[in-house]
């Protein structure tokens, strides 16, 4: 599990195709303190480590993977959000975040305003019953919080500029894809009330 708070970004340095999907190399800044089969959160997604060279580090990117979240329109040389699994003794500061990505969503715009930022998205409409105003979402698994919805499946957020500089949503453009991970809570609260009729 995850909390959202990201910790540092790193590069892609290669999405090699392979038969059951892709091998995902990433300059990790923290890949020094990695073991083998440890989780990592890159951009919201869980990902294991599969081979360690300091400052490199292999995960293998399943069809699925490709299918569901945006790590196939990663470029060689961008940036991705990391975050490491939470440890037992840790803060908790962000949300519950999985790392299971349940769509992706679209950049519509990205404006600054005074020494924030103002960032818009589309996502799909089977979705919007799951963003509510001031709720949280995982957008490349940054935490966030919903500032304001636009024609119900459009979330508006402020971006601070300590998240603004410690993510890759620096380097947002419209159109670009990005994970979406929706609360958990509301996804549970949805299946008990649908069971209770």
């Amino acid at each position: 599990m995850f909390t959202g708070l990201v910790e540092c970004t790193g590069k892609v340095l290669a999405i090699t195709p392979v038969e059951t999907g892709a091998r995902f190399t990433v300059e990790v800044p923290f890949a020094h303190e990695l073991s083998l089969g440890d989780s990592v959160a890159v951009n919201g997604c869980c990902l294991t480590v599969d081979k360690l060279e300091p400052p490199r580090v292999e995960f293998d990117l399943l069809t699925q993977t490709l299918r569901v979240t945006s790590l196939g329109a990663l470029k060689v040389g961008g940036e991705c959000n990391l975050e490491r699994a939470m440890g037992g003794a840790g803060r908790f500061g962000g949300h519950f975040v999985m790392g299971h990505i349940d769509t992706t969503g679209e950049v519509l715009s990205v404006e600054p305003v005074g020494q924030d930022h103002r960032i818009r998205i589309r996502i799909p409409q089977e979705y919007a019953k799951y963003i509510i105003d001031k709720g949280s979402i995982a957008l490349d698994g940054v935490s966030l919080t919903i500032a304001a919805i636009h024609n119900t499946c459009e979330p508006e957020f402020w971006i601070t500029p300590h998240t603004w500089n410690r993510t890759a949503m620096h380097a947002y453009t419209p159109g670009q894809p990005v994970n979406i991970e929706v609360d958990m809570l509301a996804k549970y609260v949805e299946k008990m009330m649908a069971a209770r009729g």
